[in-house]
């Protein structure tokens, strides 16, 4: 009955394929470009701005500082931590090849009720977070169809909650303005459900047609930024440089946290391990080449964009179109603008990849309904939790605020990343001879700088993220008292069926 049941190494390890489990079809490259997909996204196209310019409300008040040029450094402080939690994740990735992430990683070195916190933490870093890609993405497409003189009628593009918390009068008028419904005003933001539903309807088929397409949206979010690089960076103005760190290191501190958004996801990649060929060498690959690239690319991208204007008006939903626009490069904004949608696109592919994946871990283990864990007799995909997550997170964007999600978004995923750096050490204690195709180097200092750092960062966030965050664990355990802790195949000895039925005529 122990709480802190950790579950056996050995029994992680994933069914083959011939078990009726999931096809490993991805290599080492396909990884690196699952990273970039997921990192590089809404992060560096929508919440840059505020990180460099602060957040202050309608009425003056400040709710946090930003760092001016001196985002550069937030880039760099942010890379560095993620770096540390990077290496205690490809340990334990090529130790657990399972897709449940840190999930898996955390049932096997510190039991199962802060496996299951950590499972319901990776649900605000996946599905919440989507969220608010999907309504940044619906705000970059609906100003491209706006530039081709197609205009949606604005009661179809916010979300009730983005207009009520919105300081923009236009955007406040609609409240008056919308159709309604029983006396409700009818405020749906349907392009965001639109982009949710095909992207599901993608990730049913099968996980290569998925990766292919992601690695061609890599291709074009990594040729818009060397766009934005090499036309920026020819305008630039050093005068734009000065003050280079105007509210010190306080303003780098919650800059970072602010943009830290911008780094979620990398541990996305090792919810692919189920689907990984030679997973103990490749997942390491990945996950440490993928955040090295993406730090690189938005340390650049940071101090063009803020050489480029004045950091004050990069306050903008899509700040880099924007740098280009109050320069007078119309034609390279409209271009970035449109890579933007794209580069959206495939975070909104790659979030949707992991979420499911983490819900068919925890079904596996009992700790959800068994229905989770089924597999696709034909796609080889968990196709329920799929069709689950692209209806909540479709639904979630029709109605809410981007700006609301970012935050509590990301002290989930900081909480999960510093857990995983205190599993690495456990694991080291108390089982140490336990063969590693990875090991982290200088364990000890890097594990606690790791869990350090990452609550470090948590302390930029505002005090509402945390009292949000507290309701979000307390609900997770009262479902984990009233579900899993009864139906746990840990504690009760029985197993979930995973294995697909044969494929019958018509399949």
């Amino acid at each position: 009955m122990n709480l802190f049941s950790r579950k056996p190494i050995a029994e992680l390890q994933p069914e083959s394929e011939a078990q009726g489990g999931m096809k490993r079809v991805l290599g080492a490259g396909d990884l690196v470009m699952l990273a970039i997909g997921a990192v590089i996204g809404a992060g560096i196209f929508s919440s840059l701005g505020t990180a460099a310019a602060g957040e202050t409300l309608a009425d003056g008040t400040i709710v946090r500082l930003g760092a001016g040029p001196a985002l550069v450094f937030s880039f760099i402080l942010l890379g560095a931590v993620c770096g540390l939690a990077a290496l205690c994740y490809a340990e334990l990735a090529s130790m657990i090849p399972q897709a449940g992430s840190a999930y898996a990683y955390s049932y096997a070195t510190l039991g199962e009720i802060v496996a299951w916190i950590i499972g319901w933490d990776l649900i605000l870093e996946y599905a919440v977070g989507n969220v608010a890609v999907a309504v940044a993405w619906s705000g970059y497409f609906t100003s491209l169809l706006s530039g081709f003189g197609i205009d949606l009628p604005g009661f179809l593009t916010h979300g009730y909650r983005a207009v009520l918390l919105s300081t923009d009068p236009a955007v406040q008028g609609l409240m008056q303005s919308a159709p309604r419904i029983l006396g409700m005003p009818v405020l749906l933001n349907l392009p965001a459900f639109a982009i949710v539903a095909a992207v599901t309807m993608l990730l049913l088929v099968g996980v290569k047609e998925s990766v292919r397409a992601n690695n061609i949206m890599v291709a074009v979010k990594l040729l818009v930024l060397t766009l934005f690089v090499v036309v920026g960076g020819v305008h630039i103005d050093t005068a734009n440089y000065k003050p280079f760190a105007p509210n010190g290191w306080r303003g780098i501190h919650q800059g970072a946290a602010i943009v830290f958004f911008a780094y979620i996801g990398f541990d996305a990649i090792s919810t692919a391990a189920e689907e990984t060929k030679n997973p103990q060498k490749n997942l390491p690959r990945g996950i440490l080449w993928g955040l090295a690239i993406c730090t690189l690319i938005y340390v650049i991208v940071g101090f063009v964009a803020t050489g480029l204007v004045p950091y004050q008006q990069l306050k903008a939903a899509d700040p880099l179109a924007k740098a280009l626009t109050v320069a007078g490069l119309g034609t390279a904004s409209w271009i970035v603008a449109a890579g933007a949608v794209v580069s959206l696109t495939a975070v909104l592919l790659v979030f949707q990849y992991g979420q499911p994946r983490i819900f068919y871990a925890m079904a596996r283990d009992g700790l959800l309904p068994g229905w989770a864990a089924k597999i696709h007799p034909k796609w080889r995909t968990p196709h329920i939790t799929t069709l689950l997550t692209g209806a909540l997170v479709a639904f979630g964007a029709v109605f809410a605020d981007e700006n609301e999600i970012y935050d509590l978004t990301n002290i989930g995923t900081l909480s999960a990343f510093a857990i995983v750096c205190i599993g690495v050490l456990v694991l080291r204690v108390i089982e140490p001879d336990r063969p590693r195709p990875f090991r982290v180097p200088f364990v000890w200092p890097v594990c606690l700088l790791g869990a350090g750092s990452c609550f470090y960062v948590m302390l930029g966030l505002p005090a509402q993220a945390w009292e949000r965050f507290g309701i979000w664990l307390l609900i997770g355990l009262a479902l984990y008292f009233v579900y899993g802790f009864r139906h746990s195949v840990l504690r009760t000895g029985r197993t979930v069926a995973v294995v697909p039925e044969l494929e019958g005529p018509g399949h």
